[in-house]
């Protein structure tokens, strides 16, 4: 007679344990595709237009004490007035192959930078608002004040503005960075023209599809790029972007510490210098000089820390000749008295490089949701499985 019942709570509890499985799975799909569409953009490659601060299609004017950090170009067009008193620290490029290069890599770059989703759409007003890493959507976008862009702690973040028609900026407004975002990796891509207000403090490479204005006395940490009308220039600077990720790599890791003081300094400039300040006394006096003089210095840090005084010459074979024999000292009968010539490098000071984030950029917080559902699934699972039991016995 108990059979039927069993059976039935059988039934209910399996069919509960699988109803709580496929929530959490579902909750688990909606927040990975929810993270999924947040992911962070990869950078927009400018290719050989990236060397230049100024880039038009029919003209480049200015008026005024302008500056350009990098080269101008113009292509097809063929005339740049103003310079001087405009100065340009790099080349000046008219209608030829270097500036027919690198509009082509413009326009590739333009098309890149509108082609780019997942998106968000932004109003028109970019004053006052906070954006995190990401593309957004923008029809006719003005900016008055104060645009914040914060990279959340990662320096190759990239913030890419796709405008259907104009970006224009009122006077004195300004774009800033928080938690480190690097200006090289912002993007403007302008479906028709630009114009930044008087005294505006703007950032980033602005693409525009037809022309660039910038007016008295506003600066650029970025690119003016223009495919095919004029940029327009009037007493502005126009700095290069500068990338906060180190682009050298240190050649050489030092491999061990030597411990104690050397007796002699080589009049030779070695390749490489001590990796840290000796830290112990020679505890014993030399039993012998060198007779020879070594043929080569050293093209690397010793491998091996040196544990007593040594009583010959040196087992390392040098690869080139020092100028001088070294000059052995007296008997040391305490600390000695002088230091490298050289000073320590210690370790390579260079900062470590930052790849761009290609996950999603709230990937961190999945760990204690995923945690939390994974836990109350368990809960529940424990629980109809207690109260399966007590059915049935």
């Amino acid at each position: 007679m108990t059979v039927i019942p069993i059976r039935h709570h059988r039934r209910a509890v399996l069919s509960a344990l699988a109803a709580v499985t496929a929530a959490v799975a579902a909750v688990a799909v909606l927040i990975f595709s929810g993270t999924g569409a947040h992911a962070q953009p990869a950078p927009v490659g400018l290719g050989t237009a990236a060397n230049f601060s100024v880039l038009a299609g029919s003209t480049v004017t200015n008026t005024g004490p302008s500056f350009l950090a990098q080269s101008l170009g113009v292509s097809p067009g063929n005339t740049a007035e103003g310079f001087p008193p405009g100065i340009v620290a790099g080349e000046i490029h008219l209608a030829d192959a270097v500036a027919l290069q690198a509009k082509n890599d413009l326009t590739t770059a333009y098309n890149d930078a509108a082609g780019r989703t997942p998106f968000t759409s932004l109003p028109a007003e970019l004053g006052g608002s906070t954006l995190t890493p990401g593309v957004y959507r923008i029809g006719a976008a003005q900016l008055t004040g104060t645009l914040t862009l914060n990279s959340q702690a990662n320096p190759a973040a990239v913030f890419i503005f796709q405008i259907d028609s104009t970006l224009i900026t009122a006077a004195n407004s300004s774009v800033v960075f928080i938690n480190g975002a690097s200006p090289c990796n912002v993007y403007w891509q302008v479906g028709s023209s630009a114009t930044i207000g008087t005294g505006t403090r703007f950032v980033g490479n602005i693409l525009a599809q037809t022309s660039i204005t910038m007016n008295t006395g506003a600066t650029l940490q970025g690119r003016a790029l223009a495919q095919t009308g004029a940029v327009t220039l009037d007493t502005n600077t126009i700095n290069a972007p500068v990338c906060l990720q180190p682009t050298g790599t240190p050649t050489t890791t030092p491999t061990a510490t030597p411990t104690t003081t050397p007796t002699a300094t080589p009049t030779a400039t070695p390749t490489t210098t001590p990796t840290a300040t000796p830290t112990t006394t020679p505890t014993a006096t030399p039993t012998t000089t060198p007779t020879a003089t070594p043929t080569t210095t050293p093209t690397t840090t010793p491998t091996a820390t040196p544990t007593t005084t040594p009583t010959a010459t040196p087992t390392a074979t040098p690869t080139t000749t020092p100028t001088a024999t070294p000059t052995p000292t007296a008997t040391a009968t305490g600390p000695p008295t002088g230091q490298p010539t050289k000073a320590p490098t210690a370790l390579p000071t260079s900062t470590r490089t930052e790849l761009p984030v290609t996950g999603g950029s709230g990937g961190s917080m999945l760990v204690p949701v995923l945690t939390g559902l994974g836990s109350l699934a368990v809960v529940t699972g424990t629980a109809l499985l207690v109260y399966y039991r007590r059915r049935t016995s």
